[in-house]
């Protein structure tokens, strides 16, 4: 058992938390100043300020805090780091005025990474993804989810989600990694149809992969020119039957009912969002999938942003992530992500936190995690500052200490 002593502030979420992560109130973020919180490896025991730790506990061996802050563990609940290639030439193409499809169509895009990603060896892909999983971590993330779908053949897509399993193996449990498997994230153009690869690659694929217990989660690219409704359904369904818990991207180019998908397969998150429209973000609302967005890649592709304070305000859980890859968002910092997003869409103090601990949690499955609340999971992230607000005030400036071993 362990007791963390003098935190300076506190940040529990305990009010977000019995809200379920939705219409979120500034006074929901519940800090404690000059708090104490007791754990052992399982769950959280005690919360609340120094001067009233039980007497049961004042033997315990204590770990001084003071000039720290205590959060909740960061949570980046959609990445695609696993990965080889520099597509660099690209973002120039964009700032001269190529879009996402234009890019696609002369050899650019995923498919331009999925050369690479083949041509690289199993140390290659597994050492990179290593110093950037270490690079998140140095932020204050704990938790990662990392998506497949680089490969698009059988045997390079297996080859990815295995060494996304080995990352899982070998970070585990200083850093929780979800293993989801996108192999429907674009189609090879071998294939005369977006049906037939899914049908002779992906389900195929996906039922020998969750045989072995090696991926977590399954997602799709459904958008115009990639994944259709009936593969999105004819994927999911097949998941279903095999116990996977399911994700999507949706509505990123155009508003084709991805979030209503979502929510009628009772999906753990829709991603993207950027298009969708007021009919499905009613549907999540009234859903318990998480609209995950990713205002990152809304800045890297210069598009407008999705209606992060309309989805707050009609009752949906929102999550920031993000989305980093070497195409659409090469960019790793989820903490500055979120400083730069609050006053965009605009969300408040507690709504942006819960965005990338308590409803990110909720978007990986990872339930037992996400606030500082006595029967959950010890899941922390600590930085050096006095106050909660200074962490995402100092755009730019990492405050997370890894010093302490929690």
């Amino acid at each position: 058992m362990k007791h963390l002593s003098n935190i300076s502030e506190l940040l529990t979420l305990d009010g977000a938390y019995n809200k379920d992560g939705r219409n979120l109130l500034p006074e929901d973020i519940s800090l404690i100043e000059n708090a104490s919180l007791i754990y052992d490896e399982n769950e959280i025991i005690w919360i609340g300020p120094s001067q009233d730790v039980p007497p049961e506990y004042k033997s315990l061996e204590t770990l001084d805090l003071s000039g720290h802050c205590l959060t909740p563990e960061i949570v980046d609940s959609h990445t695609h780091l696993v990965f080889a290639g520099n597509r660099s030439a690209e973002y120039s193409m964009r700032l001269n005025g190529a879009d996402y499809q234009e890019i696609a169509k002369s050899g650019g895009g995923i498919l331009s990474t999925s050369k690479a990603t083949k041509e690289a060896s199993d140390s290659e892909l597994l050492e990179s993804a290593k110093e950037r999983i270490e690079k998140i971590y140095s932020y204050g993330v704990g938790s990662v989810e990392i998506k497949s779908g680089y490969a698009l053949n059988y045997e390079d897509e297996m080859r990815c989600s295995k060494i996304i399993k080995e990352l899982k193996d070998h970070f585990s449990p200083r850093v929780n990694i979800y293993n989801t498997f996108l192999a429907a994230h674009a189609v090879p153009k071998d294939f005369d149809s977006s049906t037939s690869y899914l049908t002779k690659v992906c389900i195929p694929l996906m039922q020998d992969l969750a045989k072995d217990n090696i991926i977590d989660i399954v997602d799709i690219f459904h958008e115009t020119g990639y994944f259709t409704l009936e593969d999105t359904k004819l994927l999911f369904d097949e998941a279903t039957k095999l116990k996977l818990k399911l994700k999507i991207h949706a509505d990123e180019f155009g508003d084709n009912g991805g979030a209503t998908i979502a929510s009628e397969f009772d999906a753990l998150s829709a991603d993207h969002l950027l298009c969708t429209g007021n009919d499905g973000i009613k549907s999540l609302a009234n859903s318990k999938t998480v609209a995950t967005l990713l205002p990152g890649t809304g800045w890297f592709l210069g598009k407008p942003q999705a209606k992060g304070r309309l989805m707050q305000d009609e009752g949906c859980r929102v999550a920031l992530a993000s989305d980093f890859n070497p195409g659409s968002c090469h960019f790793d910092n989820l903490l500055q992500i979120a400083s730069m997003a609050a006053p965009m869409y605009p969300l408040n103090m507690t709504e942006m936190w819960a965005a990338i601990t308590l409803n990110a949690s909720s978007s990986l499955g990872a339930n037992d995690q996400g606030a500082i609340v006595k029967g959950l999971a010890p899941r922390f992230s600590v930085f050096k500052c006095s106050k909660v607000s200074d962490i995402t005030y100092s755009w730019g400036k990492n405050l997370c200490d890894r010093s302490f071993n929690l």
